[in-house]
């Protein structure tokens, strides 16, 4: 007799190869919630870090985005510069977008995941579909790392009020200063600035 607790199923092979298509199962934590973990701060605490880390990640996830549509749509006079320097900032959204996951997940909340829900979240405004112009391009990727330094700017004052030092740091350390350093180098490609002097 099988000690498989799956139903038996009419299509099934008996030597195990077939994988189980088609599975649902229940949701064991629910979106907003935290559970409990041994990492010296209280549920309170944990629960708003989540809150507040997850906005900048949704937002994150929407720049990082940006980023990598504009890379592929640059164009004029510098394009192959700014098609790097746009993959090289959408690499280090990447890595902080990882990194912000994994603080929610580590202070025992969920991390937003379903780009859907990434939309309901974040407050970056939604691009043409189409191709822009360049400088209105890279004036949209600013208003987005404004609105994220914004959003963790108060993010890790509060979450320091309430004791959380890691939350603090990963926003300071890592997506303020990114932030803070691609916003310059965009910036920088906006000053009206000739090509070459007459």
């Amino acid at each position: 007799m099988s000690t498989d607790p799956r139903p038996a199923s009419p299509a099934q092979h008996t030597d195990g190869s077939q994988p189980w298509l088609h599975q649902q199962g229940r949701i064991v934590q629910e979106f907003g919630t935290v559970k409990q973990f041994p990492v010296a701060l209280s549920m309170d605490a944990r629960l708003y870090s989540c809150q507040r880390v997850n906005k900048v990640l949704a937002d994150t996830r929407i720049l990082h985005d940006l980023y990598k549509k504009y890379h592929w749509l640059m164009r004029g006079a510098t394009f192959y510069q700014l098609h790097l320097l746009l993959d090289k900032h959408a690499g280090e959204q990447l890595a902080l977008i990882d990194t912000m996951a994994e603080r929610v997940q580590t202070l025992g909340g969920v991390a937003v995941g379903d780009p859907r829900h990434v939309a309901e979240l974040t407050t970056v405004p939604r691009a043409p579909d189409g191709v822009e112009e360049v400088p209105a391009m890279l004036s949209r990727l600013l208003e987005a790392h404004e609105l994220i330094l914004v959003e963790s700017h108060d993010a890790a004052a509060r979450v320091q009020d309430l004791g959380d030092d890691g939350t603090n740091d990963i926003l300071v350390s890592d997506v303020i200063r990114t932030n803070e350093l691609q916003a310059w180098f965009l910036a920088e490609h906006l000053v009206d600035t000739p090509l070459v002097r007459a």
